[in-house]
């Protein structure tokens, strides 16, 4: 596994224990819709939450939040409705963003941004 690889799968662990230390269930990772993908899809008591994870080695110019382009957010939007939809979920549900920074078996540092448009 190349080695971006292997920080973005420490990063989603990383953000996957966040999640579960502040009391969310992790319904699913890596769930796809053609080449369309949702990071990880949780549980909070009846909001769904769809969570993109961004994971950098180091801050380099920005803040990893602001590396999502236009295409992507676009891509994640077909992708959670068509979650929704094939799920049949009437929750309330929304994005969220977590930021991992840091180098594998490091301490890193984790940005929890709720509740993010898209658009």
């Amino acid at each position: 596994m190349a080695q971006h690889n292997e920080l973005g799968k420490w990063g989603e662990d990383v953000a996957v224990k966040f999640l579960r230390s502040k009391g969310f269930d992790i319904i699913e990772r890596d769930w796809r819709s053609g080449h369309r993908d949702i990071d990880i899809i949780a549980l909070e008591g009846d909001i769904i939450h769809f969570v993109e994870v961004k994971t950098r080695s180091s801050i380099e110019l920005s803040s990893p939040v602001y590396t999502i382009p236009f295409a992507k957010r676009r891509n994640l939007m077909i992708a959670i409705n068509h979650y929704v939809k094939s799920k049949y979920l009437d929750n309330n549900f929304q994005f969220d963003i977590i930021t991992v920074i840091g180098q594998i078996n490091s301490t890193p540092k984790i940005e929890y941004m709720d509740d993010i448009r898209l658009y």
